[in-house]
C-alpha cells in the first residue's frame, strides 16, 4: 500500500464526514450490514482477537426495547435512525484465540488475568468501533456515534448471560446533511503531537 487515497475518497472518510443527529427514511439493507463487517473484520486488533461483538438494531421493537436506557438527548436520534449498532465486548474473546492467533498460545496470557481480558476487550472493541465508523463511511453511510447510555441496563436487556458487556451505540443511515451545525473546532497540530 503505497498509493494515497484520492482526495475525493479524503472527503468521504474524513473532510466532509460529520456526526449524524436526523436521518432520512432511507433503509439499509442486510447485505450493506454483511459488507460493513467484512470491511471492519480485516482491521487489526491486538494478536488479533476481535473481542467487538455487534447487534444491528433495525426493527422497532429492537430500538424500542434499547429506548429506556438512552439518556434522554439520545432518544428520538436513535429512534429515527435506520440501524443502531451496539458495539459490545465479548469478556471470553481469548477463547476465540487458538483459532484466530494460532501460531502462539495466546489464550494463555488472558486465561484468569482479570485487568488483563478486561483492558484488552476495551481497548481493541474500541478500535473496532472505530474501523466500524470508517467501514461504514467507505460505503456511503453516515454515523452518529454515542456514549449516554445506561451500560448495565444495556447489558442486562441484551446480554443478560454476562459475557459480552457494551461499550459504544452508534447510530447508521444516511444522514440530513442540511441539518448539521458548523463543524467543531479540532485541535492544532502542535496542540496535540509532538514528534521526538
Amino acid at each position: 500500500m503505497t498509493t494515497p487515497l484520492s482526495a475525493t475518497a479524503l472527503e468521504q472518510l474524513f473532510h466532509n464526514a460529520r456526526s449524524h443527529s436526523h436521518w432520512q427514511q432511507r433503509p439499509v439493507s442486510d447485505e450493506t450490514l454483511h459488507q460493513l463487517f467484512d470491511l471492519l473484520k480485516l482491521c487489526p486488533t491486538s494478536a488479533n482477537c476481535s473481542p467487538a461483538r455487534f447487534v444491528f438494531l433495525k426493527t422497532a421493537a429492537a430500538k424500542e426495547k434499547l429506548r429506556p436506557f438512552l439518556m434522554e438527548g439520545n432518544v428520538d436520534k436513535t429512534m429515527a435512525a435506520p440501524v443502531c449498532v451496539i458495539v459490545a465486548q465479548d469478556m471470553q474473546f481469548y477463547e476465540h484465540l487458538p483459532r484466530l492467533f494460532p501460531h502462539a498460545d495466546a489464550r494463555s496470557w488472558f486465561e484468569g488475568n482479570d485487568a488483563a481480558i478486561a483492558a484488552t476487550a476495551a481497548r481493541n472493541s474500541s478500535l473496532q468501533a472505530a474501523y466500524l465508523i470508517m467501514a461504514a463511511r467507505a460505503l456511503g453511510l453516515d454515523c452518529g456515534p454515542m456514549s449516554g447510555f445506561d451500560n448495565a441496563g444495556v447489558d442486562q436487556a441484551f446480554f443478560a448471560d454476562g459475557r459480552f458487556k457494551s461499550n459504544v451505540l452508534i447510530n447508521l443511515g444516511y444522514g440530513e446533511a442540511g441539518k448539521l451545525h458548523a463543524r467543531s473546532p479540532r485541535f492544532a497540530f502542535d496542540e496535540a503531537c509532538q514528534i521526538l
